[in-house]
């Protein structure tokens, strides 16, 4: 964008998804003003961040999962869970290590150990796993000491099946959050980095919550447990409380059962609301507001 401004200072330029400015380094925004003519947000919160940050102009255009909810709420979960032949009678665990292999690595070894506790606490569980092909080596060895053998799973619609199946999800933070959200999967959220970083990142970030799905709702419904609190302790007791009708899993579906709302686009969809403004910005519109 520096460079873009520099030879050609009369080409607007968008940026389309907000850096996570309202979490961590929020100089970026006030940085971010005198090259970025407009920002296209992803998340309801993230104009009003960028104002008080004093950032570029900052429209929230909707998530793209908002186009996709329909179609996510009509995945068949019961199918899929004839399909794997889960046991009727047991309740339907997904499990959600990350995407990469930094992440994988630092989670599978809390999370088998988490639901070997999960078991004792709540009587066996059916495991689903939707992975990636850039990490299912390192995970299918990982699972091996497991209490409970995963059903893996591939593509989005299983991925997505699986979590209309699922009575709970344990995750890592990240947009899958969201996603079990608009698929209405009550969840345990975890995350780690490694140690020599942790309190670096405690002094830089800002925001109230690691997850997504949270930060939209405004309030921490959804338990997060990070770094040192990411035991297997910990979060089979929190997995424990969705397993059945409590307080602590009635609250999430009724968290569950607005946030589609919160993320809906302000206009017919996020594409068309983005593109909109882009075309606006095209047509000598530097600031649409």
């Amino acid at each position: 964008a520096k460079r873009i401004r520099k030879r050609n200072p009369d080409i607007p330029i968008v940026d389309y998804v907000s850096p996570s400015v309202w979490a961590w380094r929020p100089g970026r925004a006030r940085k971010m003003r005198p090259y970025v003519d407009h920002i296209l947000a992803l998340l309801p919160f993230e104009p009003e961040a960028h104002k008080r940050l004093g950032g570029p102009a900052c429209t929230y255009v909707g998530h793209p999962l908002a186009e996709r909810r329909e179609w996510i709420e009509a995945r068949d979960g019961a199918a899929l869970a004839s399909r794997l032949g889960l046991p009727a009678d047991r309740r339907v665990l997904v499990v959600l290590p990350g995407s990469r292999p930094s992440e994988v690595g630092r989670l599978m070894q809390p999370f088998g150990e988490t639901i070997r506790q999960l078991i004792e606490r709540a009587g066996p569980v059916s495991v689903l796993m939707p992975v990636v092909a850039s990490v299912k080596p390192m995970i299918v060895e990982a699972v091996r000491s497991w209490p409970a053998a995963p059903h893996f799973l591939a593509g989005e619609e299983d991925k997505f099946s699986a979590f209309r199946a699922a009575d709970a999800a344990l995750a890592a933070s990240g947009t899958v959050t969201l996603e079990l959200a608009v698929a209405g999967t009550p969840m345990v959220v975890a995350y780690k980095v490694e140690p020599w970083s942790a309190p670096i990142l405690r002094r830089l970030i800002r925001a109230q919550s690691i997850v997504l799905a949270n930060l939209v709702l405004g309030r921490n419904v959804f338990p997060e447990f990070i770094q040192e609190r990411a035991t297997p302790e910990l979060m089979s007791a929190a997995l424990a409380e969705l397993m059945s009708d409590t307080p602590a899993r009635r609250l999430q579906l009724e968290a569950l059962a607005g946030i589609g709302e919160l993320m809906a686009p302000p206009a017919s969809s996020p594409s068309v609301a983005a593109a909109e403004i882009v075309v606006g910005m095209g047509r000598g519109a530097r600031a649409v507001a």
